[in-house]
């Protein structure tokens, strides 16, 4: 099959003063519950506009319908959404399959469940190539390991044999967003395309996208993270509750926001100016008295832990590096890293999910690694643990009900009765920001930062002494994020667990945590005070983290 030369692509406008893009009046409603209600915009070659707001808000709604993936269920009316001239309200599926990844590149948030999981990583990224007719089979491999190199990935063409499950949350997102620029669209929609990503990735993906738009790409980015947004948006459109609440340039909506619910989204953003305050009301008041960390014998020790895995090049990778580490009672311990640099290989061993290669871990001074899977059983309700991608970890036939009702039970207070457990689920779900209207609800059917609540709760029920997070809060936006911290902090004032907190993201990891692990390459590169390790990094490649940390006053 041959290339298909420029030529033959529909020409897509250049000309910054006229819109590439144009939505008027967009309504997309669900059973008759009207979900984005009457919004307008424009996207101009070059430029990138970014839409922001809550979970729930509609933005990833009106993400979906511009490519045309809102559904079968969805009923959408405008005035007009038209694309350099073409209509794409009246455009058949068959039409719609000719546009995606040709004319309008799409990066999808949830990297583990948009790419197949029985194919390698490669042919995921070269699908556009082949849909569209580009090269050769030999020519779509090497442009897909070009693509996945060109995206921060490490040894790409190890990758490119890999299947997405074998890969880190942010190499597998690397990989989409390589699959979504493949064939250089004029338009690229972005929802949450930094998602899973650690500063440094953050900072190419950024760049790369920022090149783009340099040469007339027009972007719109879909994000929670408003310091992403000040890095590469030219406007800010917030949206809440279906409606655009706030329209403007960048620096006047992140700098002197007129809306009151811009205002809280900002105030809401951790930092290390809000250690010891709550995000949730602003940043300025206070926290109560912390709970004192109980230095004596720790909870969870990790000695010397190793983890070696072979490659499909039959090659050994040791992927955890003699790792040691103490967490005591009431403390948080943040570990910080690349993709791929091991924190979260740590973190399942911690959980004895995944047995080490040497070393061991201990819970109470006790042995927990090495115990027998029976003898472990019933101590597992003493760890709790928030996985990164909320949906693939529940039972898809289960409600959030069910789900939660189900932890509840392994914990040291069953329920005695059905009441007793709907009552407490609910309470749980009320306490991470959802309710009694969610009880009933399917996983599928809620939104990314919903679903991250449900896991947070789930963790919760069995009252756990130490709780692993692994960016339990990556799929939130601000002011839910804000909400579920200061809740974390609340729970470990009244009950004392302590937490390993896994997170790319270093204004979370600043604010939460008492100290801090870096890692690179499987290994612990520095290790300290948070206060010491974000003022004072002795380590050249802490100081490359700090440096690559997205600021929210915009250039």
């Amino acid at each position: 099959m041959t290339e298909v030369t420029a030529s033959e692509r529909v020409s897509l406008g250049t000309d910054p003063d006229v819109p590439l893009l144009a939505v008027e009046n967009l309504r997309v409603s669900f059973g008759g519950h009207e979900v984005v209600r009457g919004i307008s915009f424009t996207a101009h070659p070059g430029r990138c506009l970014a839409i922001v707001g809550e979970s729930g808000s509609g933005k990833s709604v009106t993400a979906r319908t511009l490519v045309g993936l809102t559904g079968s269920g969805a009923h959408v009316r405008a005035d007009r959404i038209e694309l350099d001239g073409i209509d794409l309200t009246t455009q058949s599926e068959r039409t719609w399959r000719a546009i995606r990844g040709r004319d309008i590149g799409f990066v999808l948030q949830d990297a583990l469940g948009s790419l197949d999981q029985l194919r390698r990583v490669g042919d995921e990224v070269a699908e556009p190539l082949r849909v569209h007719g580009w090269g050769t089979r030999a020519s779509r491999s090497r442009k897909a390991i070009e693509l996945l190199g060109s995206m921060g990935v490490p040894e790409p063409a190890v990758k490119a044999r890999q299947r997405p499950y074998e890969l880190s949350g942010g190499l597998r997102q690397r990989a989409l967003i390589a699959s979504a620029i493949a064939l250089d669209p004029k338009l690229i929609v972005a929802d949450e395309p930094t998602t899973a990503l650690d500063v440094t990735v953050q900072a190419q993906v950024l760049d790369l996208l920022a090149e783009a738009k340099a040469h007339g790409t027009s972007i719109i980015l879909i994000s929670h993270d408003l310091s992403v947004v000040a890095r590469l948006a030219d406007e800010v459109a917030v949206m809440r509750d279906g409606e655009v609440v706030e329209h403007g340039p960048v620096h006047q909506v992140l700098r002197r926001p007129r809306h009151a619910y811009t205002q809280a989204l900002l105030d809401a953003i951790p930092s290390e100016h809000t250690r010891g305050t709550r995000l949730s009301r602003g940043g300025n008041v206070p926290q109560r008295s912390r709970r004192p960390v109980d230095r004596g014998r720790p909870v969870l020790e990790a000695r010397h832990l190793t983890k070696v895995y072979r490659g499909p090049d039959r090659v050994d990778r040791t992927v955890v590096d003699d790792v040691s580490f103490e967490l005591f009672g009431g403390e948080t311990l943040g570990i910080v890293g690349e993709s791929g640099s091991g924190k979260t290989t740590t973190a399942r061993i911690a959980l004895s999910l995944l047995a080490p290669t040497s070393g061991e871990v201990l819970l109470h001074g006790e042995s927990w690694s090495t115990l027998p899977p029976r003898r472990r059983r019933p101590l597992r309700k003493r760890i709790g643990v928030v996985y990164q991608d909320p949906l693939n970890s529940f039972d898809p036939r289960w409600s959030v009900g069910r789900i939660t009702i189900d932890a509840l039970t392994m914990g040291n207070r069953p329920p005695s009765s059905r009441a007793e457990a709907r009552e407490r689920a609910v309470r749980l779900l009320e306490q991470v920001g959802l309710g009694d209207q969610h009880f009933d609800a399917a996983p599928l059917r809620l939104s990314g930062g919903q679903r991250q609540r449900v896991a947070i709760a789930r963790a919760l029920a069995p009252e756990p002494e130490v709780i692993v997070c692994d960016e339990p809060v990556s799929a939130l936006d601000v002011s839910i994020q804000a909400q579920v911290l200061d809740l974390l902090t609340d729970l470990q004032d009244e009950l004392g667990v302590s937490y390993l907190f896994i997170s790319h993201d270093l204004g979370v990891i600043h604010h939460m945590s008492d100290r801090i692990l870096v890692m690179k390459d499987g290994q612990v590169v520095e290790s300290g005070t948070a206060d010491d390790v974000f003022r004072r990094p002795q380590h050249p490649y802490t100081q490359r983290l700090l440096t690559a940390l997205p600021r929210l006053v915009p250039a």
